[in-house]
């Protein structure tokens, strides 16, 4: 059974900063590419970062404008973990966070075969 699971979300100030994980079962992390959306209170989900499968011949890594520079993605493929590190957060960071195998930039990270499968969310609140 696939299954996504994000951590590592919380209560933070603004400036602050944040480690997101992704943990992975059901498949081989090495396989696919792994994207991360967030949605905020009244807005639509919005599509931050993504990785793409190691050895492709994707760029790679994608940050949407929103959050270049101070969010950053890796992945441990021998943990089965995608991380996100948040840093300089601000109030309008706020939010739920989702890892999962669509990805927000197919041109960098590439495509995945199959269903697509989300996580169910960790929260991230950036207090001013």
């Amino acid at each position: 059974q696939v299954q996504l699971v994000e951590s590592g979300g919380g209560l933070v100030q603004s400036g602050g900063s944040l480690l997101l994980a992704c943990e992975v079962s059901g498949f081989n992390l090495d396989s696919v590419a792994i994207g991360w959306y967030r949605q905020a209170p009244g807005k639509e989900r919005e599509g931050i970062s993504c990785i793409g499968k190691p050895g492709g011949t994707f760029s790679y890594k994608y940050y949407a404008d929103s959050v270049d520079g101070r969010f950053a993605i890796s992945r441990d493929n021998d943990k089965k973990t995608v991380y996100l590190r948040l840093t300089s957060l601000t109030p309008d960071d706020t939010g739920v966070y989702y890892c999962t195998t669509v990805v927000p930039s197919l041109a960098t990270c590439g495509v995945n075969y199959g269903p697509p499968h989300w996580g169910k969310g960790t929260q991230v609140i950036v207090s001013s």
